[in-house]
């Protein structure tokens, strides 16, 4: 039992290393600003998951296009084996899986939730004791597969209303959403009546007097991709992050190359679930900011800086009331399972929600 044990333990690590191989090979390939361009733009129409699953996904979705197991080179709706039977449909025979990172979690304790050294795991059906809080924690990764809507037949997938723009429109609500946001910041929001009013830019933040300026000489698309790149420094980009726990809010604070890159990202992205045109957007070399954060590894920097960037986009979006392209998910697919703990007699456990991204 031991050995069989050890060896479906090390299978299980071979995964994870083939995996991990994969994505840095496809991490890796990020380094121009065209291919920034294409991962962030992809990332928005599969915002649901991390940025790492997401270049897993393209990437083994592209090989299957390649073999002639895929009419497109591009997925449309990814799910799981069991999740595409909830929707009526199958995973066709023959079709294999894409290999992501999924979460593995456990359930801990504590009476005093404040305590950091309180909180015990719980063991598999191990209950909590009456007043505990419950907490559910990432312990670790493992192996997970979904599969596009492509590999899959059944019953038909219905289309959510996509948005529609003219050229040079801004998507109908986006800048007042995002103007309501910034303020939400403590931010002022001005519109200045040009680039000269703002030393030349198309928009600037500023920290000292908590004001966000966007000149108003551009059509409405520019307008609103300016005002999320602002918005994009305002979450991301205070002084005090260069004083902050995080490495990678730390590097962008620092490096004026990485914040403009990241708040130009977040732009993008934004956009790109509104279905604006981002072809013109100007993002800088990425290889040429990466490497240059000492003692960090480039394709580390563009894996933690996207995941941030993707953080913050998501954060912005899900608070938006705007039509917006699907994220990845098909339709009607519910991904969240709540957590159920039997309750103890006298005082209930307290469950905190925990939402993990894969």
């Amino acid at each position: 039992m031991r050995h069989q044990t050890r060896e479906a333990q090390q299978a299980r690590e071979a995964k994870l290393d083939a995996l991990h191989a994969k994505l840095t090979e496809s991490v890796g390939t990020l380094v121009s600003g065209d291919d920034w361009r294409r991962a962030l733009e992809f990332s928005a129409k599969f915002r649901s998951r991390s940025f790492n699953n997401t270049m897993l996904i393209y990437l083994q979705h592209y090989e299957a296009f390649q073999a002639g197991r895929v009419p497109s080179a591009t997925p449309t709706y990814v799910a799981g084996f069991r999740q595409w039977q909830t929707l009526g449909r199958q995973v066709m025979k023959g079709q294999s899986g894409y290999g992501i990172l999924a979460p593995v979690t456990a359930r801990f304790a504590s009476r005093t939730p404040n305590n950091a050294e309180s909180w015990r795991r719980l063991g598999r059906g191990e209950r909590a004791q009456p007043c505990e809080t419950i907490r559910t924690k990432l312990v670790g990764l493992r192996a997970a597969y979904v599969w596009d809507v492509a590999q899959t037949d059944g019953d038909p997938i219905p289309e959510p209303p996509a948005p529609t723009l003219l050229s040079g429109q801004a998507p109908l609500g986006l800048w007042e959403g995002l103007a309501a946001q910034v303020e939400t910041h403590g931010f002022t929001l001005k519109q200045v009546p040009d680039a000269a009013a703002i030393g030349g830019a198309n928009g600037i933040t500023n920290f000292s007097t908590h004001e966000v300026c966007v000149r108003r000489d551009m059509d409405e698309a520019a307008q609103v991709k300016t005002l999320a790149h602002e918005l994009g420094h305002v979450m991301l980009h205070s002084p005090e992050a260069r004083t902050g726990d995080n490495a990678a809010a730390r590097d962008a604070a620092l490096h004026r190359g990485i914040a403009e890159v990241e708040a130009e990202s977040v732009a993008l992205m934004i956009g790109a679930a509104h279905g604006l045109d981002t072809s013109a957007y100007t993002i800088p070399y990425v290889s040429s900011w990466a490497s240059s954060v000492a003692g960090s590894d480039p394709v580390g920097v563009i894996q933690a800086t996207a995941e941030r960037v993707r953080n913050t986009a998501v954060r912005v979006l899900d608070q938006l009331d705007t039509t917006q392209v699907g994220d990845g998910d098909p339709p009607g697919l519910d991904r969240t399972t709540p957590t159920r703990t039997a309750p103890e007699r006298g005082a209930r456990p307290t469950v905190e929600p925990q939402v993990v991204a894969l």
